[in-house]
């Protein structure tokens, strides 16, 4: 395996790094003011965030995931690890360069599984960043850790799906700019296990679709993004909206998932790096007891292994990567698996240590700490808690020695 980075890799590191000190953290503050401001808080965008975007898109920043894709960049997953990396440093930047969760998979499960219809409504407005999506899979009333417990109906009726259930946690619904869901159901309650679920495109503006709230995250609501709980009532669109075919929801979850996953990793890696510089920078800074905090010996041992946890879930990210594009996603799932389960809990280590590094000041929203620390912990659960993953790492070992 060759980690090493092409000259073109290069050069957009070179290019969103500067892009990042120029323009995105000098307006994280704007960001929030912005939302803060006026009456609603979700029935507008930021005017910086459109801004952001403008830039990105005139740069060449745009739409760097999608590998061997004519719609995307056409860079591997192991080439995109590294630019995700450095997106992630914020929490406002992969929106910027149309490269954040839920739409790069979103846009991914389209490509995929898509009609050329599909593609035309709804891939190319996402692509262009005019419009914004969710993802309904997770129900309030069963644990959809494991995905064949869904309970949403879909049902044919002629010419048209209906639709009856309650999701949460669909992510993006909350935002003005958000047009179409991919909602996951049975349609077959009585065939195999795993062929029972489908997933069918819904526009949000159908009769019946009702955002019952948005769910807040630690006390954040994420506006005007927002984690929603939606009920799909006697919700009818057409036969071809369905993705794939009847009986095909968990197969494409299961494709969904493995690229969401490791971009998750990779943006993680970006958090933590700037927790470590961060809490490098103040310890520098800071005096207490009459010398610099930077040279107390436990500091010192944070900024050891801080270094060390960020490398190797860098390595194993990259690894999980390398094999996604050399022998596919199924063939790399229990390296996907374990860096799922590895990056959350490494950066929550380092940005622990930068809060506590930071005091009081660490659990402010003065610094992005706090909400680094918010979003990655629910990265635990996300897409496959640790146990689940844990599990099927455990039973992949198991395997070898039968």
């Amino acid at each position: 395996m060759d980690f090493s980075y092409s000259s073109r890799v290069k050069e957009l590191q070179l290019k969103l790094t500067d892009f990042m000190e120029q323009h995105v953290y000098p307006n994280e503050r704007v960001y929030e003011q912005q939302v803060n401001e006026g009456d609603s808080r979700w029935s507008s965008v930021p005017p910086i965030m459109e801004e952001l975007k403008e830039k990105a898109k005139a740069e060449g920043l745009w739409n760097l995931f999608l590998p061997e894709s004519e719609y995307g960049a056409g860079l591997t997953n192991q080439e995109y690890a590294p630019l995700c990396e450095i997106m992630g440093r914020s929490m406002i930047g992969p929106e910027v360069f149309n490269c954040s969760a839920p739409d790069t998979g979103n846009m991914e499960v389209i490509v995929r599984y898509g009609t050329e219809e599909h593609k035309e409504k709804w891939l190319k407005p996402l692509l262009a960043g005019e419009i914004r999506s969710c993802f309904s899979m997770t129900e309030p009333e069963v644990a959809s850790s494991d995905a064949t417990n869904i309970e949403t109906r879909i049902e044919r009726d002629g010419d048209e799906y209906v639709i009856n259930g309650r999701k949460w946690w669909s992510s993006g619904a909350g935002d003005p700019r958000c047009k179409i869901a991919i909602v996951m159901g049975k349609t077959d309650f009585n065939a195999s296990r795993h062929e029972q679920q489908s997933m069918i495109l819904v526009p949000l503006d159908t009769r019946g679709v009702k955002i019952e709230r948005v769910v807040p995250v630690f006390g954040y609501d994420h506006a005007p993004h927002g984690h929603a709980e939606i009920t799909y009532d006697n919700v009818r669109v057409p036969v071809d909206n369905i993705l794939w075919g009847e009986g095909k929801g968990f197969a494409i979850a299961q494709g969904r998932l493995g690229p969401g996953r490791i971009h998750h990793c990779m943006r993680l890696i970006g958090a933590a790096e700037r927790a470590l510089e961060l809490l490098c920078k103040r310890v520098q800074e800071r005096v207490a007891f009459g010398k610099p905090l930077s040279s107390q010996g436990v500091i010192r041992e944070w900024i050891a292994d801080s270094r060390i946890e960020i490398e190797q879930a860098r390595l194993l990210t990259l690894k999980a990567a390398y094999m996604m594009d050399t022998v596919g996603n199924k063939e790399a799932k229990s390296e996907i698996a374990m860096i799922k389960v590895v990056a959350p809990n490494m950066a929550l280590k380092v940005i622990d240590r930068a809060i506590q590094a930071f005091g009081g000041a660490g659990v402010s929203n003065d610094f992005p700490l706090a909400a680094q620390w918010a979003s990655s912990r629910t990265l635990r659960l996300a897409d496959g808690p640790d146990e689940v993953h844990r599990a099927q790492i455990a039973k992949l070992e198991l395997r070898k020695y039968q």
